[in-house]
């Protein structure tokens, strides 16, 4: 059976740690490399519910996007979510590796993988934002068809969105917190960006900016990856059963007044 070290290894190949941001936290945060792995629990998120998922299926990793140790952990006491969440995966002799920003700039990676989702062809990546991903459909859409599709495509529990009154054609995405690049992809010729966790401001200056924007969520334009992931793995390493978390989902919940 393969070892911790291994798998780490073999996820660099594809989302290599030169290519993380440099305050990001990547790769084996927790375990030992040499530790035999016969059982992998794949998430976007290590949350104490999926560490508890990893322990009563048997796992001996888990392989997550978002990184369990990001913010300047300085202790690791049950005092605070990260500190069980910690002291949960070592009591259970669970490793994790976390793959983030490299993965969000990885060809296959978060962002690719959101353009195949959403139907774009001839999709291309803007080098001065390495992340973001541009594309095409197959021929011009409604922004509220648009947004239909998304949110069915994606299981989203909502969509936020602006709209400029602009057909969709030409189409940007940045998985994740990516509203930074909002003006590259405008740059960039499209009429419409997908990202999440966007502004209100982003929002009454998008008709002003002829963009149209749709925040569909940052777990919603992320997890998919996860699915990327596992394939990738049970390609390299056969023998090791690998399934995705069943407990982690999108938490954000959305009430609209007459709906």
């Amino acid at each position: 059976m393969p070892r911790v070290g291994e798998i780490e290894a073999a996820l660099f190949k594809i989302a290599p740690r030169e290519c993380a941001m440099e305050w990001d936290n990547v790769g084996l945060l927790v375990g030992k490399p040499g530790r035999e792995v016969k059982k992998i629990l794949v998430s976007l998120d290590i949350t104490e519910a999926v560490a508890e998922e990893a322990h009563r299926w048997g796992a001996d990793l888990i392989v997550s996007h978002h990184p369990v140790i990001f913010h300047g952990q300085k202790r690791v006491t049950d005092q605070d979510v990260t500190g069980r969440i910690l002291l949960r995966l070592m009591e259970c002799n669970l490793s994790a590796i976390c793959m983030h920003t490299n993965l969000d700039i990885a060809e296959g990676g978060v962002n690719d993988t959101l353009a195949e989702w959403l139907s774009l062809r001839d999709v291309c990546r803007l080098e001065d934002t390495g992340v973001v991903r541009v594309g095409t459909l197959d021929a011009p859409m409604a922004l509220t068809d648009f947004v239909r599709y998304i949110s069915q495509r994606l299981n989203c529990n909502g969509v936020r969105y602006a709209d400029a009154g602009r057909r969709v054609h030409r189409v940007g995405v940045g998985g994740g917190a990516c509203g930074e690049f909002e003006d590259a992809a405008i740059a960039a010729g499209c009429d419409t960006y997908v990202t999440a966790d966007l502004s209100y401001h982003q929002f009454v200056d998008a008709k002003a900016k002829g963009v149209n924007l749709i925040d569909a969520g940052h777990f919603p334009t992320e997890d998919p990856v996860c699915e990327e992931v596992i394939a990738y793995l049970q390609a390299q390493f056969p023998q090791v059963t690998i399934q995705k978390s069943t407990v982690h989902r999108e938490v954000i919940q959305y009430y609209v007044e007459g709906v």
